[in-house]
């Protein structure tokens, strides 16, 4: 497991190619539910882990290269194709045509835009936190297609189908996953410990 880069090494790596908040705490949300999936699949945590945290590592500053543009940043510092072929795949038939095959890449693909969906949905209620959210929340948001408009649903339902999981069942997890990381995602609200 040498060869794999460390969290610490995949977080330096997104601070220097992102300054927006925003993107740094879509990082941190990704790779959280990245590692919850990662225990649930009986996988390793800081491998599912460093794929979430990189996966939009070029968005803020190449936004239309988007994929292409991490997986010539991660090339270049050695990361092991799998992981990149990971990163890649979340863009597919979007920005990529490399489709997700492994568990790991299909959980990246499915939970990416659900992620926003979740925070969005986190934002909007009275304790603006995620401590105390349901799946049912966030589907009654679901059909309501100007509620955060970019958090593309037909992606997300595509994701639980790969993955085989009911679309309940895929935001009760990404919810699950988020929690531990609420504070550092803004998404702890009136609910914050202290």
């Amino acid at each position: 497991m040498a060869d794999y880069p460390t969290r610490e090494e995949a977080y330096a790596l997104v601070t220097e190619f992102n300054q927006s908040d925003s993107l740094i705490k879509h990082a941190l949300s990704v790779e959280a539910v990245m590692r919850h999936f990662a225990s649930r699949f009986g996988e390793d945590p800081e491998v599912w882990g460093v794929v979430g945290l990189v996966h939009d590592l070029d968005y803020e500053k190449w936004p239309d290269e988007h994929c292409k543009k991490t997986e010539e940043i991660l090339t270049e510092r050695g990361w092991p194709e799998e992981l990149i072929r990971a990163v890649v795949s979340h863009g597919w038939g979007i920005v990529t045509d490399v489709e997700p095959k492994s568990e790991m890449e299909k959980v990246l693909f499915a939970t990416d835009e659900l992620t926003g969906l979740v925070t969005a949905t986190a934002l909007v209620r009275p304790s603006k936190s995620i401590l105390d959210m349901s799946a049912k929340s966030v589907k009654k948001k679901w059909n309501q297609k100007a509620f955060a408009a970019g958090a593309n649903r037909k992606i997300i339902a595509k994701g639980a189908e790969m993955l085989e999981m009911e679309l309940s069942e895929l935001i009760a997890e990404t919810i699950a996953g988020m929690r531990p990381v609420a504070e550092k995602i803004g998404l702890a609200g009136s609910l914050a410990e202290g």
